[in-house]
């Protein structure tokens, strides 16, 4: 079972930047698949970024396509999420996910086994 921890959000100007971390427990991190979601102020929670379990694939929703990268040290146990040109519509809570194995829906919340409790982002226009 993994525990996951996020961090680095907070309160930036429209075209900032942050980078979002997501510390994950447990000695099975490289063996995991890992997502970033979000959910606005009512709104559903939307994906936004996953990576397989090697880091050698990634996914991006078409909102933040050459925006935001995610990136993943598994010597490190953690996943990061780089977030540029940020727009006001990227406010939101944050999570990471993490799944098992492989990855065949990346975009898809239920494929997720494990989620951290969150981080908020606010991006001022």
């Amino acid at each position: 079972q993994a525990q996951l921890v996020e961090s680095g959000g907070g309160l930036v100007q429209a075209g900032g930047s942050l980078r979002l971390s997501c510390a994950a427990s447990g000695r099975a991190f490289g063996t995991y698949a890992m997502g970033w979601f979000r959910q606005a102020p009512g709104k559903g929670r939307e994906f936004v970024a996953a990576i397989s379990w090697s880091g050698g694939e990634t996914y991006y929703a078409n909102s933040v396509r050459g925006r935001f990268t995610i990136s993943k040290d598994n010597a490190g146990n953690t996943v990061y999420l780089q977030m540029n040109s940020l727009e006001f519509e990227d406010t939101a809570v944050y999570y990471c996910a993490a799944k098992p194995g492989g990855l065949p829906r990346p975009h898809n919340e239920y494929e997720y086994a494990y989620w951290g409790q969150g981080t908020q982002v606010t991006v001022s226009s």
